[in-house]
């Protein structure tokens, strides 16, 4: 089992007025934390806000790029060229970027969000153009992507990738999340079994399948609404079976490629 693994959430997602997720009470739980831009949700103050939260929680930083669907929140599929979902990820990846670099934190990752992540698993060259866009802005940026045949063929192609499994959600009988449009409270204690499940080196789909797994870092989602209580139980889990969490770039560096 490995005893050594990154634990992220999605966060940054309120809007306005209206709040989503206690960020404030979550962070201190994970190691890293992937921030919405923009679109499918988060604005300007919050993305301050939360690039403030991530570096007095010592978290590291991530964009979390979506669909141009704040009514949906990202969760509906549109249909984008590699290149159109390469400028998605550059254009959200740039705002986030500004405010990282005027309070002083680095911006070590991006993860597509919702659809445009599921887009990666059915259009392979989608991912691609994601990770030569962004590593030509940074060329330390990881491109986080569902542990699978993708992530192994961009990893292959000699991008700096980092390998996600899910603690929150169920996976389908060919490895792939199953998203649900409104998430709902879930059993922390399953959750955390699910994590230890990845570490040892595969999950059971919703059938009853066995899916192999090897992940850098494990995601949980900040709009569920039990979010915190989900981390807490993965952290204590984690303390009594020796895991050790750390962001996921020195989880990447310590995999050795």
């Amino acid at each position: 089992m490995k005893t050594l693994i990154d634990l992220n959430a999605d966060a940054g997602e309120s809007f306005g007025r209206w709040k989503l997720g206690d960020d404030a009470a979550l962070l201190p739980h994970v190691s890293s934390v992937n921030v919405a831009c923009g679109w499918h949700a988060g604005d300007p103050a919050t993305m301050r806000r939360s690039v403030a939260l991530a570096a007095a929680n010592g978290v590291a930083l991530g964009a979390h790029p979506g669909f141009p669907d704040l009514a949906g929140f990202g969760r509906r599929a549109m249909a984008l060229s590699p290149a159109d979902a390469a400028d998605t990820c550059l254009y959200q990846y740039g705002a986030l970027r500004g405010f990282a670099d005027e309070a002083g934190v680095d911006l070590v990752h991006v993860k597509p969000h919702g659809a445009l992540y599921g887009l990666t698993l059915r259009e392979p060259d989608a991912a691609t153009a994601i990770a030569e866009s962004i590593t030509k802005a940074d060329p330390n940026l990881l491109l986080v992507l569902l542990a699978g045949p993708t992530a192994e063929r961009v990893l292959a192609d000699g991008f700096p990738v980092a390998r996600e499994a899910f603690a929150d959600l169920d996976y389908d009988d060919n490895g792939h999340i199953i998203i649900e449009p409104v998430p709902e409270a879930k059993d922390p204690e399953a959750c955390a079994q699910q994590a230890i499940d990845v570490l040892r080196g595969g999950v059971t789909s919703v059938n009853g399948t066995a899916i192999d797994v090897d992940a850098d870092t494990i995601c949980l989602h900040g709009d569920r609404p039990n979010s915190v209580e989900i981390a807490q139980a993965i952290r204590a889990r984690f303390e009594r079976e020796g895991v050790r969490t750390a962001p996921m770039h020195e989880v990447v560096a310590a995999r050795g490629r």
